[in-house]
C-alpha cells in the first residue's frame, strides 16, 4: 500500500513563533499563508505542517498521489483502495471518503495511542 508523502501536522499556539523556531531548525516555507493560519515548513525531504487554531492535537498526515514536492505522482494508491484495505483489516475510520467519487478524497482514524493519521488526497 503507497500513502504518499509524509508531513506531520502540528497544532500551534503561535505561527509565527513555531515559523521563526523551525527557521532555525534550517526548515523554509514551502506553501501555506501566515493570514489563512498555516504554513507547510520543508528541510531537504522532510514537511512540518504548522497549523494555528484549526485542530486540536497533533496529526500524522500522508498524501496519497503526491511525493514530498507536492508533484503528482504517475502511480499511486487512491485513497478509497486505502480504505477498502484498512477496513478489510478491521481499522476503524473515523472519516470515510465516498466509494462512488474519484480525485481528492481524505479518510481519517487513530492509532492505538490516540495518535490521528489523516490520509488526504489532492489529486
Amino acid at each position: 500500500m503507497k500513502l504518499g508523502a509524509f508531513s506531520i501536522s502540528l497544532a500551534v499556539k503561535d505561527l509565527t513563533i513555531s515559523k521563526e523556531f523551525y527557521e532555525k531548525l534550517g526548515f523554509t516555507v514551502f506553501a501555506g499563508d501566515l493570514k489563512m493560519n498555516y504554513l507547510i515548513m520543508k528541510n531537504g525531504n522532510a514537511l512540518v505542517g504548522l497549523f494555528q487554531g484549526m485542530f486540536p492535537k497533533n496529526i500524522l498526515t500522508f498524501n496519497p498521489g503526491w511525493d514530498e514536492n507536492a508533484n503528482a505522482l504517475s502511480s499511486f494508491d487512491d485513497v478509497r483502495k486505502i480504505q477498502t484495505h484498512l477496513k478489510s483489516n478491521n481499522l476503524k475510520l473515523e472519516q470515510e471518503a465516498d466509494l462512488k467519487t474519484t480525485g481528492p478524497a481524505s479518510i481519517m482514524l487513530t492509532d492505538p495511542d490516540g495518535n490521528q493519521i489523516l490520509i488526504d488526497q489532492h489529486v
